[in-house]
């Protein structure tokens, strides 16, 4: 398949830009409560394709959220609870850059967690988001698929560039080693999780453009909106300013004209 072209990309994708905003105005009006998991190998284009969705949505309607570590608490915890509290309320969309697949994909492969915190994992995650699923929530799940050629040219470019070096980890790197062992647990993930209430949607990630354009087109025509009235705005007059006095500049402390 032929390259896709950067102005027809940057066409394309400010098109569904608009259509993003028109959703997000959507889900407000309707109180809709939306979670969207993405779910990849690293550099697989996950960060970026979500980037382009929030880029002009507001962080009051869409969230993004992106978990670190869990703490020794957390650890003690119910698995799934530190989610549970990201979860969306009426009239939000999150993201989740990654979720509770970590136990099934990174926590499986590095040996984060025992054999039987996995099988319960795997066991009770469809029971969870059937709940979820039931109690109103839109549940969309991606999974962003990558070549190991593909992984491999980009893991290369990030070492090469100081801007992105900060997304090259020691798990990443440690990934890398392990392709064959993460193949097998998405594999029994997917056999595992993927049901007909809370489906995985595969996309092709070779392309980073395209993976982009798909997604967000895929993400619109799963969340069917109406077009709601545009309200007509205009702005109106300033106040006239008539005895107020501003005070002097020099009173002001304001940042050195570096450029």
């Amino acid at each position: 398949m032929p390259a896709l072209k950067k102005k027809r990309y940057g066409q394309e994708l400010a098109r569904l830009q608009v259509e993003l905003v028109r959703l997000q105005e959507w889900i407000k009006s309707e109180g809709s409560r939306v979670l969207v998991i993405f779910e990849g190998r690293d550099a697989a284009g996950k960060g970026g394709s979500i980037k382009r969705i929030s880029q002009h949505l507001s962080s009051r309607v869409c969230r993004v959220v992106a978990l670190p570590k869990p703490t020794g608490r957390e650890r003690s915890q119910w698995y799934f609870q530190r989610y549970v509290q990201h979860l969306p309320a009426a009239g939000e969309m999150v993201l989740f850059d990654r979720s509770w697949y970590n136990r099934a994909g990174v926590e499986r492969v590095m040996d984060f967690c025992s054999d039987e915190e996995h099988e319960e994992f795997l066991r009770s995650c469809p029971e969870f988001e059937r709940m979820l699923v039931r109690s109103g929530i839109t549940l969309i799940k991606y999974w962003f698929s990558v070549s190991q050629d593909e992984q491999e040219r980009r893991f290369q470019a990030r070492l090469e560039d100081p801007i992105k070096q900060w997304k090259l980890s020691p798990m990443d790197l440690e990934s890398r080693a392990r392709w064959v062992e993460y193949s097998k647990a998405k594999d029994e993930m997917f056999a595992r999780t993927d049901t007909d209430c809370a489906p995985w949607h595969v996309v092709v990630a070779d392309d980073k453009k395209r993976a982009r354009l798909n997604v967000i087109s895929h993400l619109l025509a799963t969340l069917a909106h109406g077009t709601l009235p545009q309200p007509c705005m205009h702005l109106p007059p300033r106040e006239a300013n008539t005895d107020y006095e501003r005070p002097p500049l020099s009173e002001q402390r304001f940042i050195p004209t570096v450029y």
